[in-house]
């Protein structure tokens, strides 16, 4: 493992990530937790920050096309546009809407970015794998 990498990224980078990290952590602990519980929505309002530092955070990364906001930049809109479609369905009681929203965030906007992230290249790709090739 190379986390001296991690070290030299840009702040944005390790905000991003770290936060990113923490949001999939609560998001899977979200999946198994009962619904509806005191412990539910307060790890379902700190997933929801969390998303969103990850998405705005993201505005400040452009390392695949330096200067320039790359397709992965398109999630930004979309997380952002989805958070406030849960809190809108949260309030009022969709619970139907809330779920597929919750869903199509934690695995459209975090699980497939995230996996990317560890293609050759990319920083988690580096920490994490490029050591074990070769």
């Amino acid at each position: 493992m190379n986390f001296q990498a991690f070290a030299e990224a840009s702040t944005a980078i390790q905000l991003h990530a770290l936060c990113a990290v923490a949001a999939l952590g609560l998001g899977s602990v979200q999946f198994l937790a009962i619904k509806g519980t005191l412990a539910h929505r307060t790890i379902g309002a700190l997933w929801m920050a969390l998303m969103a530092v990850v998405a705005v955070s993201a505005i400040f990364i452009q390392v695949i096309n330096p200067g320039h906001f790359s397709l992965l930049h398109l999630l930004v809109p979309l997380t952002l546009f989805g958070l406030v479609g849960l809190v809108r369905s949260i309030r009022t009681h969709d619970y139907r809407s809330h779920r597929r929203i919750v869903m199509m965030l934690f695995f459209g906007a975090l699980v497939v970015p995230g996996a990317l992230t560890f293609l050759p290249g990319r920083l988690m790709h580096t920490i994490f794998l490029a050591g074990l090739s070769g």
